[in-house]
């Protein structure tokens, strides 16, 4: 993979309470109104190699004819606040992570303080959308709220993947991440035994995002293989010896400049715990993983569960791995009869 993350627009129609993108001020650089910079920004990283591009930033769907033009060009994702559906039409193979950070209650005063149930509008938009899956992220605090809410989603016939919130913006109580996720990955691991075909992240990396903790290293600014490596004053961390992705680059919404990384200029690492920079951290540590089958296992069904989760295998044959993912993985016993996982990705 060769990957890069990029903010389609630099408009937004709500304002989430603690949302990276606002409260580091990236919104400032603005997205330009000649569509042919987007063009030559999209025939640069084809020459350039590019073959995944995460679509962050504003709302996406406020410039659908944007989306698609990295939709036809890239294999791609796409977080959305999930008010604007994005049409079947043009899209049909799109992975879509809807957002939702809670409850009904929860997520409306997060998200609209309060005066829109934003979560229903999406449960409607996304009704059984095979390509939608819901992006929750979930705070330290509001552990009791999981359940419930992954119900919701399933039945709507939609999966789950699990964020975690980080408060940035000094929100305290409930959605302080500092007072860490112990309860938040036990009621994972319950959904997970619930519901094992429809739960996106494994156990082994919710312990690993939720903590930071990965083998010896903790997580942060010397291990995140998700920096832009075009920018001199990050040179140092390409040299420090962790892995990293070479070709990735975080770009603004004026499709030209750059920035540390895809949720941060330059706010504490110790705040995040982006799912996506995580998958990469683990993705790119194999060989940390080779000291046992179990090892060995946890890294492969995380590398799988991201390429499956981004449609860079067959979705259809590859959902039905999920149940045997999360039995391979779990320290829980799975009720659910397993699918047996295909042989040409798995080494028995």
């Amino acid at each position: 993979m060769k990957s890069i993350s990029l903010d389609l627009t630099d408009e937004c129609n709500i304002r989430c309470a603690g949302c990276y993108y606002f409260s580091e001020g990236m919104d400032k650089v603005k997205t330009p109104s000649d569509e042919s910079q987007l063009d030559s920004f999209i025939e640069q990283e084809l020459a350039r190699g590019t073959n995944f591009v995460t679509i962050v930033g504003g709302e996406p769907t406020l410039r659908l004819d944007r989306l698609k033009k990295i939709y036809d060009n890239f294999k791609m994702n796409v977080s959305t606040n999930g008010i604007i559906p994005i049409p079947k039409k043009g899209f049909e193979n799109m992975p879509i992570g809807v957002s939702i950070w809670g409850n009904h209650e929860t997520d409306s005063q997060l998200r609209s303080n309060g005066k829109r149930d934003i979560f229903s509008i999406a449960l409607d938009n996304y009704k059984n959308d095979s390509r939608a899956f819901w992006y929750y992220t979930v705070s330290a605090g509001n552990a009791k709220e999981i359940a419930s809410v992954v119900d919701e989603c399933v039945a709507n016939g939609n999966r789950v993947l699990f964020n975690f919130y980080s408060d940035i913006t000094q929100l305290g109580g409930t959605m302080d991440h500092r007072q860490g996720f112990d309860n938040v990955r036990k009621e994972i691991d319950k959904v997970i035994q619930r519901y094992p075909n429809s739960i996106y992240l494994s156990s082994y990396l919710t312990k690993v995002i939720s903590t930071g903790k990965l083998y010896e290293q903790s997580w942060g600014y010397d291990v995140c293989t998700t920096v832009s490596t075009n920018l001199p004053k990050y040179a140092d961390r390409m040299k420090n010896g962790n892995p990293y992705s070479p070709h990735f680059r975080a770009y603004n919404a004026d499709f030209k400049t750059t920035r540390r990384c895809c949720t941060g200029i330059d706010r504490s690492c110790d705040s995040c715990l982006d799912v996506w920079q995580h998958f990469s951290w683990v993705m790119l540590n194999m060989k940390k993983h080779l000291g046992s089958k179990q090892e060995f296992t946890n890294w492969l069904t995380s590398m799988y569960l991201f390429y499956l989760i981004n449609r860079l295998v067959d979705y259809d044959n590859g959902v039905k791995n999920l149940v045997e993912i999360h039995k391979r993985v779990s320290d829980n016993k799975i009720a659910t009869k397993p699918q047996k996982l295909e042989e040409r990705i798995w080494i028995n």
